[in-house]
């Protein structure tokens, strides 16, 4: 278990079992790749940042996660799996998030990718980025940084 402050300096608690957390998590954050690269989203308001959202009603995480990856990237995923959860007591409530690394097939071209402005490809992610401000503050904690780790991508 991990334990260390978000960019806004909530108490965050991230693990590596099994749903530790929660058997039930609302919320997806899924860690791609494609054709070699970081396949990352633009959102409008954040900035760069992994896919990811709300688990709809009647959806299980992983489905949400396989969606969230298709609306905000256009990316069909080939390969998923389960990294960790994280807990993160906000100052406006409590989220409990699943992490999944995904490698994808292709990236088809949406009419719309909602919030976001659609797929950006990525040799590699800055060793500066907590302080890059083209980033949303989702890629600036230690979540990025330990799942890289545990994936053996620690030089991002």
């Amino acid at each position: 278990m991990f334990r260390f402050r978000d960019f806004y300096k909530n108490e965050v608690q991230l693990s590596f079992r099994n749903h530790p957390f929660s058997k039930d998590p609302r919320h997806v954050w899924v860690i791609c790749r494609y054709d070699n690269k970081w396949l990352l989203t633009k959102h409008k308001d954040r900035g760069l940042e992994f896919p990811g959202g709300k688990v709809e009603k009647g959806e299980s995480p992983k489905e949400a996660a396989l969606r969230e990856v298709m609306e905000e990237t256009g990316g069909v995923i080939k390969k998923i799996q389960y990294i960790g959860q994280y807990y993160v007591a906000g100052k406006a409530g409590h989220v409990v998030k699943n992490v999944y690394y995904a490698e994808v097939e292709k990236l088809e071209v949406q009419d719309t990718y909602y919030e976001t402005e659609g797929p950006v490809l990525l040799e590699k992610i800055p060793r500066n980025v907590k302080y890059d401000n083209k980033y949303s503050f989702i890629m600036k904690d230690d979540v990025l940084t330990y799942c890289l780790e545990k994936l053996n991508f620690p030089h991002m």
